[in-house]
């Protein structure tokens, strides 16, 4: 079997965030005594994972400064660097060309969970396989529903797309050049029934807010 890659997305501007984020790109936010995107470089290889992708655009160069080769982490890290803000989806179409033949693990940067990474390295998703987990309090809206391993949005979702997914690169075949969002492509990929996911009720936050950020460092000392 090919060995597993993954993407960190890694180029946002962490607007909820600011000012903070005004000079310190969201995956670089230390908890418990490091960047957040050297935790997750740690949890994807102890999953098995050896070659990862991040993709820079807001203050990309700290990331790459920190991180470099990822070879003092037992990895191979490559850049994918963005002059224009390519969103969730066209960020991973850009870099295709580094992940396939794939499937590969995508990794939103600015999320802090015990997910076992290793669960993932054995799916062959015929588009998109989803982590989800129940709603948060804090979010308004649930985006799927979870049925048979089927992941489906109707009037009952309660689930939440964690940013942990197994993409094929299929899923890209029709996207469209530029900037757009990978919920669009999940979306069209659970109406055509080709989207499986599982459900995760572990640790799981997205460090969007301030008030988020300090609970997820009470949370992990």
């Amino acid at each position: 079997m090919t060995p597993p890659k993954a993407m960190i997305l890694a180029a946002g501007r962490g607007e909820r965030l600011r000012p903070l984020t005004d000079r310190t790109p969201k995956p670089m936010i230390p908890i418990a005594g490091e960047p957040l995107i050297v935790h997750q470089l740690r949890w994807l290889r102890r999953g098995g994972v050896r070659d990862v992708v991040i993709n820079l655009h807001h203050l990309g160069e700290q990331i790459e400064a920190e991180v470099g080769s990822g070879r003092e982490l037992g990895m191979r890290v490559r850049y994918s660097r963005e002059e224009e803000l390519l969103e969730t989806g066209g960020g991973i179409k850009r870099a295709l060309a580094h992940l396939r033949p794939g499937p590969f693990v995508v990794l939103n940067g600015d999320i802090w969970t015990d997910y076992p990474f290793a669960k993932l390295l054995g799916s062959r998703p015929r588009r998109a396989h989803l982590v989800l987990t129940p709603k948060p309090p804090h979010r308004p809206m649930a985006d799927f529903h979870l049925r048979g391993g089927r992941v489906l949005r109707s009037a009952r979702s309660d689930l939440t797309y964690c940013g942990i997914a197994v993409l094929a690169p299929a899923l890209f075949d029709a996207a469209p050049d530029g900037p757009f969002s990978l919920r669009d492509l999940y979306f069209d990929a659970a109406a055509a029934g080709e989207l499986t996911g599982e459900l995760f009720d572990g640790v799981w936050a997205d460090v969007g807010t301030a008030e988020q950020l300090e609970a997820v460092r009470r949370s992990a000392g």
